[in-house]
């Protein structure tokens, strides 16, 4: 792929490296020299790649691939050990605060205030962005209508409302606050077809109207297909192969009409979608 002009980057991410335990504990720099070395795990492994303004980018791997790890340091909710990791050229480390303000997460284990509604939830999160009360209970209403979550069901406490719902409501906060860096992991995990496709529309319409930058991180490679203008394979914590859908075909042979994304993972990764090998997994939950 061409290099990315300066001035229309959206993400920089260069040898990033990222390192836990077995337990998931993180490992700082320098490591440890004592024979508790061999428990080190490699989440990221001298990742790079880079996302244009206005993409819809898609990093998609296996379950414990890393995926979940490099949307929580560019989330500025871990640091990476090593390498560099920069949001419109702001430096996720040192200048955490300012892309915090850029960025918003969509992540498959969203936590809310579970005894509060949808509606307490979404007005205080825009509220802590800085938004008026108008404001944020009229973009709320408005999501969560698009969503298919009428208002009686906007006013029940997230208690009481499924594993679907929930996360339909997690989606609304993501786009409550209009971000133009929307990092999305795994966001249509426990949604049923329909309502995944509710979801998958919604992010295309929301892109297209705010002309965000959307990373999506999954293992769903139908839904990177649907969304995204470029994918990177993730494995091992590195990125394998990176294009369009028709230039990851042809990097693995597969020029025949009726093949996929999975058939390309299966291809240059060589092993079931649903888990990285043991000695390759991450802290990825």
């Amino acid at each position: 792929m061409s290099e990315i002009p300066q001035s229309n980057l959206a993400l920089d991410v260069r040898v990033a490296i990222k390192r836990f335990d077995t337990r998931g504990i993180h490992i700082p720099l320098p490591w440890s020299r004592k024979k508790q070395d061999d428990k080190r795990v490699v989440a990221l492994d001298d990742l790079s790649f880079t996302v244009a303004r206005g993409q819809v980018f898609g990093i998609v791997g296996s379950n414990g691939c890393g995926k979940s790890t490099l949307v929580r340091i560019i989330s500025t909710l871990l640091y990476p050990d090593g390498g560099s990791i920069s949001v419109f050229g702001h430096d996720v480390v040192k200048e955490s605060e300012t892309v915090r303000r850029l960025i918003n997460r969509v992540s498959v284990e969203a936590s809310f205030f579970r005894k509060l509604s949808p509606l307490e939830n979404l007005m205080f999160s825009g509220q802590t962005y800085g938004l008026d009360r108008e404001t944020t209970a009229a973009r709320t209403f408005a999501i969560l209508a698009r969503l298919g979550i009428d208002e009686e069901q906007v006013l029940r406490p997230l208690e009481q409302m499924s594993r679907g719902m929930q996360q339909k409501v997690a989606v609304a906060r993501g786009f409550l606050t209009s971000p133009i860096v929307l990092l999305l992991d795994e966001p249509t995990t426990g949604l049923d077809p329909a309502s995944k496709r509710q979801v998958q529309e919604f992010i295309m319409e929301l892109h297209a109207e705010h002309d965000a930058t959307v990373l999506l991180a999954t293992h769903d490679m139908a839904e990177a297909e649907k969304l995204c203008d470029q994918i990177s394979i993730m494995a091992g914590g590195k990125i394998v192969a990176s294009g369009t859908l028709p230039e990851l075909l042809r990097e693995a042979g597969l020029t025949d009409a009726g093949h996929g994304l999975e058939d390309v993972f299966l291809q240059l990764v060589g092993h079931a979608l649903d888990e990285e090998p043991e000695d390759k997994k991450a802290d990825d939950a």
